[in-house]
């Protein structure tokens, strides 16, 4: 049997469990937030498992390995730990309480709640069209690999990746990825530290890689020369920097869904330290060293010295030079993560182009079918869009820097609105725009080869000098909101609050306040509302005095507590209910306590008798965690593990 039979058998198998995947969980799929969040369900495991999933993805399979034949050992370690370090690790650490705690499902619709519904869809443009190009990016990737490996014919093989893509994701979104994500890991795991092994056991150590790299400069170069530092033209260490850490990860929607989807902030924080390590020792450091064996014993065979692999081909040619079904393997290890990563991407900009764009300002009043629906039908319209990328010329490579470029004014908004009351929606606006229109302006004339503008400056590089510096100018023209005007104070006094008209929504925070939530995404999700609304109502509140906010910056900024005015708005509550909420209780609260306790399998049960929807519920258990009532368990689905506090209150109330 052919090792190209054999790949397509293996390849079979692999497809099939991806459609099962799809099916088994779309059980668990009943809105778009289910879609595309998991009901905020995922637990630190799973979570490490689908950033890894991430990292580990075509690009990374090809990227590592290409930037060691190009530039040595240097180019591929460099690269490997500012895209883990700087980009995952630091993200994690920086912005995991942030983005779990403020609500907003995607990083448009934060932008329109710290700032103007404007921003909010200039940025959501500029994110779908990034998340497109990391779709492409991995379709290409994976095709790349695959005809390395077979020399089977692009076009078709681009077509048949690119169908398992959208029919897999479309099926069941977020929760079908995650178990696929379980796969992905693992394969990887087994296989690409096998194949350093055996490629080790085959030639020799590092010190033969050594003896055999051109001029013995494996240490300090490659094919290419040296890795620039400082250089303003890519590929260099400060546009590494830039290119993988700032666009990719932390203006990139996808990186944000991975937190938000998080039980709690302390998931999101430690899934994301603990894959960067991961990532970085699993893969990254394997995948670089076979970039090594391929430049110092098929050197003959890279488009660099005349013959037909390109750099980024490397993996799959590797495979070619094991036995059939162990080489099959290898490759599938690439495909699966480029498919997993893809499928996160079709996700993110789905997310994104249905709640930033649809749900906002086509049909705000659309109820979950319709929006599971639309979700749906968005990421068929944004497979179309990809495919078209996938026929750019220039391959992964390329479309990862065209990606990227896209996601640079994300990141700069997110970091100032994090930090700096005083920047306002002016400043964000004319940010958002004029980068964006630096991306559209050197991405054409590049395309059309009018003018190249990565002679002189890489163009994330410009797009972030753009955005930055028109932010700050737009900024400084601009007016911004209260809380960032001169003169304004945290805490409530007599002479820095105005009158305000407490309308339902206004009421129904206040309410959740007084029995102890405390951050905006419970306030958010609890009410099943848009950011927007929810965030308009904390503004109103919080500039009549009703409720005073930890801190100006960062997470503490969404983190809130009522005051005596607050509480003095709201009517008394029975004397039952009245004790309950100073045990941060209400009698449904209580009425979960005393199931979890008494029959915790069925859970879901009492949250369909009380038409509590997913995102109801993931906000009723973060406070339950939080107050030390309940602990969530559970890898997959939440399951609620009742206290001895939470035993006390259940005999007290029930």
């Amino acid at each position: 049997m052919s090792a190209n039979t054999i790949f397509i058998i293996i390849f079979a198998v692999f497809c099939g469990f991806l459609m099962f995947a799809g099916l088994l969980s779309r059980k668990w799929v009943k809105e778009s937030s289910d879609f595309v969040l998991a009901g905020r369900e995922i637990s630190t495991p799973i979570n490490i498992v689908g950033v890894i999933a991430i990292g580990f993805a075509g690009t990374t399979v090809t990227l590592a390995p290409a930037f060691t034949v190009n530039y040595g050992l240097p180019g591929g370690i460099a690269w490997g730990s500012i895209y883990a370090g700087c980009g995952l690790l630091l993200f994690g650490l920086l912005y995991a309480n942030f983005i779990r705690r403020c609500g907003a499902q995607t990083l448009p619709e934060y932008l329109e709640m710290r700032y103007d519904g404007t921003t909010r869809s200039v940025v959501a443009i500029t994110s779908v069209v990034g998340m497109c190009g990391i779709m492409a990016n991995n379709v290409v990737s994976s095709v790349d690999n695959i005809c390395a490996f077979t020399g089977w014919n692009r076009l078709t093989v681009t077509a048949i990746i690119f169908a398992v893509i959208i029919a897999f994701t479309f099926i069941s979104g977020l929760w079908a990825t995650t178990i696929t994500d379980l796969f992905q890991v693992l394969i990887g795991v087994i296989m690409v530290p096998t194949v350093f092994f055996a490629l080790a056991d085959r030639y020799g150590w590092i010190d033969s890689i050594k003896a055999n790299w051109p001029e013995n400069a494996f240490t300090s170069q490659g094919f290419a020369g040296e890795l620039p530092g400082l250089k303003l033209t890519y590929p260099s260490i400060f546009n590494f920097i830039i290119c993988f850490a700032v666009a990719l990860v932390w203006g990139n929607n996808y990186y944000w869904m991975k937190v938000a989807n998080c039980r709690n902030e302390k998931v999101a924080r430690r899934s994301f330290v603990a894959a960067a390590v991961g990532l970085f020792i699993i893969f990254m450091v394997p995948l670089s060293l076979i970039g090594g064996y391929m430049g110092a014993f098929n050197s003959e065979a890279l488009t660099v010295n005349g013959g037909s692999v390109p750099p980024t081909g490397t993996y799959g040619y590797i495979a070619k030079s094991f036995v059939a079904l162990f080489g099959g393997l290898v490759v599938i290890s690439a495909v699966a993560a480029s498919i997993s990563t893809a499928s996160t991407s079709a996700l993110g900009a789905s997310a994104v182009a249905n709640r930033d764009v649809y749900q906002r300002l086509i049909n705000p009043k659309a109820d979950a079918a319709k929006t599971l629906r639309m979700s749906k039908i968005i990421m068929l319209l944004i497979g179309i869009v990809t495919f078209v990328l996938c026929q750019f010329p220039g391959g992964p490579t390329y479309l990862f820097a065209f990606a990227n470029c896209w996601l640079v004014p994300p990141a700069i908004l997110l970091g100032l609105g994090a930090v700096w009351p005083r920047f306002n929606g002016k400043g964000a606006f004319w940010g958002a725009v004029c980068g964006m229109i630096t991306m559209v302006v050197f991405t054409v004339l590049d395309l059309t080869q009018v003018f190249t503008v990565g002679k002189y400056v890489y163009l994330a590089t410009l797009g972030l000098s753009v955005t930055l510096v028109a932010s700050l100018i737009g900024s400084y023209f601009g007016k911004p909101k209260y809380y960032g005007q001169p003169g304004w104070e945290r805490i409530p006094n007599a002479h820095n609050r105005k009158d305000i008209e407490l309308g339902e929504t206004e009421i129904s925070i206040l309410k959740m306040l007084r029995i102890g939530h405390c951050y905006m995404s419970d306030l958010t999700d609890f009410l099943g509302v848009d950011s927007k609304k929810s965030g308009e109502a904390v503004e109103a509140l919080d500039q009549g005095g009703y409720i005073v906010r930890a801190g100006m910056t960062g997470s503490k900024f969404y983190t809130f507590d009522i005051t005596e005015k607050g509480l003095a708005a709201l009517p008394a509550l029975p004397p039952q209910e009245a004790a309950m909420a100073e045990d941060y209780l209400t009698p449904l609260y209580a009425g979960l306590l005393k199931t979890v306790m008494e029959h915790p399998e069925q859970q879901s049960q009492y949250a369909a008798v009380n038409n509590i929807r997913s995102m109801q519920m993931s906000a009723i258990c973060s406070h339950l965690t939080r107050r030390g009532y309940v602990i969530e368990k559970g890898v997959f689905r939440r399951k609620l593990r009742i206290t001895e506090k939470g035993t006390t209150a259940v005999k007290k109330y029930c």
